[in-house]
């Protein structure tokens, strides 16, 4: 994986992601994931992943896995977990979280979508996502918790000293410490907090 560090903040491109195909009821999918080094695909303590989903078919099921689903492009896709009614979520929608243990399928609403996967190992880690609109700056710390910085449109982080970094559409920054996010107006972005236990 390809970064660039600027002061406390570690810059995870999009394109700089592992890639890699998952079948998905028939169709494939392109998935980009941000793993703890020392874990694998299914070993993980905490994951963070956008993937291009084609078509309607079973998510993958991980025992003891909490999930976070947030849809970023698309029509929209109803979810059917368990046996409850199916729970449709658009790019209007506010992340939806639900146990990846479950059984679940996803049914698409008209062609692809991409969505916000987080999962966090139940009893080890928690999870918390959060979706704003900022005009303007705003200021970020990451104290006692993981924080990853998702921009849904283009901002700028200032890390002080007067050192800057864009980041474009579905970039992803892992902040060390503190940074100021300059939406240049109207933004939004999404905060993924992650905290052992």
């Amino acid at each position: 994986m390809v970064a660039t560090t600027n002061g406390s903040v570690h810059i995870l491109r999009h394109r700089d992601y592992r890639t890699m195909p998952w079948k998905n009821g028939g169709g494939f999918t392109t998935e980009v994931a941000v793993f703890p080094e020392e874990s694998d695909l299914a070993g993980f303590d905490w994951r963070i992943s956008m993937a291009v989903v084609s078509m309607d078919g079973p998510f993958s099921t991980f025992p003891d896995i909490d999930r976070t689903l947030l849809l970023l492009e698309g029509k929209g896709m109803d979810l059917a977990i368990g046996d409850q009614p199916p729970v449709s979520l658009t790019t209007a929608s506010q992340p939806f979280a639900f146990a990846a243990d479950r059984a679940t399928t996803a049914r698409l609403a008209a062609g692809p979508i991409t969505d916000l996967n987080v999962m966090t190992r139940r009893g080890r880690w928690t999870h918390h996502v959060e979706r704003l609109t900022i005009d303007g700056r705003l200021d970020l710390q990451s104290g006692d918790h993981t924080m990853l910085l998702l921009a849904l449109s283009p901002v700028l982080l200032d890390v002080g000293s007067g050192r800057t970094d864009p980041l474009e559409r579905l970039d992803c920054a892992l902040i060390g410490h503190r940074v100021t996010v300059d939406a240049k107006g109207h933004a939004e972005i999404c905060i993924i907090r992650l905290r052992a236990v």
